[in-house]
């Protein structure tokens, strides 16, 4: 399973990880961005609130992942929506668009992780039924 969004900074670093903790071991997990920039500070403290450790997390680009078999590939924003390249294989496209989360230096340092946090949550919220809809005990995923 492959996650996009722009920069892959923020909103599928925090999917990767979520999902790889709610998951168990039902998928294998990457995460990529059409336009890779780095891992906002504010993604891994959220993330360690609750218990799952991003820090070791980087931003790669969607080229890494060029010609690789996905049984999914879920963008978590409309930029990423809308240049995701094409994969080869049975890959089934989801879409849900989540807030950007601000930039830095946008609003009190507090207002930003509030808002990170809202938008994990929203995250593991649909990532949770995507995993009840979509695993099938009997029927192996693999990325």
């Amino acid at each position: 399973m492959l996650i996009l969004c722009t920069g892959n900074s923020a909103r599928s670093q925090m999917a990767e990880g979520l999902l790889r903790y709610d998951s168990g071991d039902k998928f294998e997990v990457f995460s990529a961005g059409v336009k890779p920039s780095s891992v906002r500070p504010e993604a891994i403290q959220i993330m360690n609130e609750i218990g799952i450790d991003i820090s070791g997390h980087q931003s790669k680009s969607v080229d890494e992942f060029a010609g690789q078999n996905f049984d999914y590939v879920i963008t978590v924003c409309d930029n990423a929506n809308e240049t995701c390249p094409v994969f080869p294989g049975a890959a089934r496209r989801i879409h849900r668009n989540f807030e950007d989360p601000p930039a830095p230096g946008v609003g009190s340092d507090e207002h930003r992780l509030n808002v990170f946090r809202r938008v994990r949550d929203e995250i593991r919220a649909w990532l949770k039924n995507f995993i009840t809809a979509n695993y099938m005990p009997s029927t192996p995923r693999t990325g």
